[in-house]
């Protein structure tokens, strides 16, 4: 082994329990080999099925992963220590957060009064108000929301959609380049993430229809916003979906996670507005039997409002909200209450819309600086734009000695290749410029060392 940790136990369980401590305290680190199962048992004073066992349940856990002869070694991203991001070192600009700019973000409106305990909040979890406002703001977009449903943000939805739907050692197709938390989520839920290549039309079809013969049950992917790529589906790439999930997997749950509805700056071409009830595309195209479309507020109204709504077929519905009857129940009624006032309120719109225009101008202004310096980049959408490079130490420790901070992309892939993500929300045009000047001379500075 690479490390000094000694794993103990005399069970598999204890086993299992110890490498687990060992990958939380990171004396194993992601890449670790672990020992061959006889060599450890030898050592233990267990069976060889004792070990098995234990590494077996480690499997299922997504905490280790085993490459045939290459042996059983630590998780790229364990699901017991997930892929942060490193903190942001002193004197820099951080470009790295994905967040958006405090500058078009209201405040907040004043609290109202705590529920008095005397309501049913499990007979109505949802406030009326609020569910008539998420029904017209789908609507808007031609996203049917018949059935209709709120949680405590995205990855709370999406989590119990997979774990209702799905069962430990199913495959879930995911974007690649992707959002790292999803990338994440996927194994801690016992489940397999199957690549899935995205360009600026978003996922590519032929990427999904090998995910799909592969064996995938699920899809997540985002319609617009892509994190971090930035792609968004046009009419024709979401067709050519369509047709790849009618075609391959027509009983396949399809996810969308249109987390930057408000912010991204396009419309939305999205796979389920063909589905049922949704009125159709025209044309023959008909979307997924089983759907669901999450949206956020945390990206146009406030990253503490961790609410989200799900638009999505009946039975989904029905799954979604029987389980999360059995565990949070409802969301805060006093969240909910939040949201709706600021939904309604003239001056949070007006925010609204001034960042949407300010974001697409600002990323406009980046890709347009890089691409006149001869360097491609990626950003069609939302407030992050995507720079390929080969070696993304490189780039990123180049760009802190020169004053900014940008994301890695390691944890962001799968199988695609290396690249960085810029957050362009709080970048001007000015420094834009500035910032590509930059980029271009680390990659130059960066070509004989370290291969561009």
């Amino acid at each position: 082994m690479a490390t000094q940790y000694e794993i103990i136990g005399a069970s598999a369980k204890g086993i299992a329990a110890s490498v687990e401590q060992g990958v939380v305290e990171g004396a194993l680190a992601p890449g670790t080999a672990l020992p061959p199962v006889r060599r450890l048992a030898e050592r233990l004073g267990v069976s060889p099925g004792t070990v098995a066992t234990a590494y077996k349940e480690l499997r299922r856990r997504g905490i280790v992963v085993t490459h045939g002869r290459g042996g059983t070694v630590v998780a790229p991203t364990p699901a017991v220590a997930s892929r942060r991001p490193p903190p942001v070192p002193e004197g820099v600009r951080d470009l790295a957060g994905g967040h958006p700019d405090p500058a078009f973000l209201p405040a907040l409106l004043p609290a109202i009064r705590l529920s008095p305990g005397l309501r049913s909040h499990r007979a109505q979890p949802r406030l009326p108000g609020l569910e008539r406002l998420t029904r017209a703001w789908y609507e808007r977009d031609g996203v049917s929301a018949e059935h209709l449903t709120f949680a405590h943000g995205a990855l709370d939805c999406v989590a119990r959609l997979l774990s209702v739907e799905l069962r430990p050692g199913d495959a879930v197709a995911m974007e690649d380049p992707g959002y790292h938390h999803l990338l994440d989520l996927v194994p801690a839920l016992g489940l397999r993430c199957l690549p899935v290549a995205v360009d600026d039309e978003g996922i590519r079809p032929d990427a999904l229809r090998a995910a799909l013969r592969a064996g995938a049950r699920a899809v997540v992917c985002s319609p617009r916003g892509q994190n971090p790529y930035g792609g968004c589906f046009s009419p024709s790439r979401r067709d050519a979906l369509l047709g790849v999930l009618g075609e391959a997997a027509p009983d396949v749950l399809v996810i969308e996670d249109d987390h930057a509805a408000d912010v991204a700056g396009v419309p939305l071409h999205s796979l389920t507005a063909g589905s049922a009830g949704a009125g159709g595309l025209g044309g023959g195209v008909r979307g997924p039997a089983r759907w669901a479309q999450v949206r956020t507020v945390s990206k146009h109204l406030g990253t503490d409002l961790r609410w989200g709504a799900l638009a999505c077929d009946p039975t989904t519905l029905a799954r979604h909200d029987g389980r999360m009857l059995l565990t949070s129940g409802w969301v805060s009624h006093v969240l909910q209450e939040t949201v709706a006032r600021l939904m309604t309120d003239p001056e949070t719109q007006g925010l609204v819309a001034s960042a949407r225009s300010a974001y697409a101008l600002r990323r406009a202004a980046l890709l347009a600086a890089l691409s006149a310096r001869g360097i491609v980049a990626h950003g069609a959408s939302g407030m992050n734009v995507w720079v390929p490079v080969r070696d993304e130490a490189a780039v990123v420790n180049g760009l802190r000695t020169r004053g900014w901070w940008v994301a890695a992309g390691a944890r962001f892939r799968l199988a695609s290749g290396a690249g960085g993500r810029i957050t362009t929300a709080g970048l001007g045009e000015v420094d834009a410029g500035v910032l590509a000047e930059d980029v271009a001379g680390v990659l130059g500075e960066a070509q004989p060392t370290y291969g561009g």
